[in-house]
């Protein structure tokens, strides 16, 4: 168990609407896949998921460009989570 709080999440620029995940288990390309396919079951209509460079990200896929936030809105919620929602105690181990 990792002492890290890992988010894995979805966003629909649409609609606005999050499906999210949070977990201090380790994050590898096989959780990422599982998590798709818990998506996957949730959608009801042809969709396209983009992804980052992330290394568990790892496949044969179209990959954006190394740093591309306006291409990716998700990263900018977690950003905005990371530096406004959460208090900086929370960080804080021991």
């Amino acid at each position: 168990m990792s002492k890290n709080l890992n988010v894995l999440g979805f966003l629909n620029i649409n609609t606005q609407k999050l499906f999210a995940s949070c977990t201090y288990d380790k994050v590898d390309t096989d959780v990422v896949i599982e998590y798709f396919n818990l998506f996957t079951n949730k959608i009801k209509k042809e969709t396209v998921a983009v992804i980052d460079n992330a290394s568990i990200h790892i496949s044969k896929i179209f990959y954006l460009p190394p740093y591309s936030p306006q291409l990716n809105p998700i990263e900018i919620l977690w950003k905005f989570m990371k530096y406004y929602w959460i208090e900086f105690d929370a960080y804080m181990f021991g």
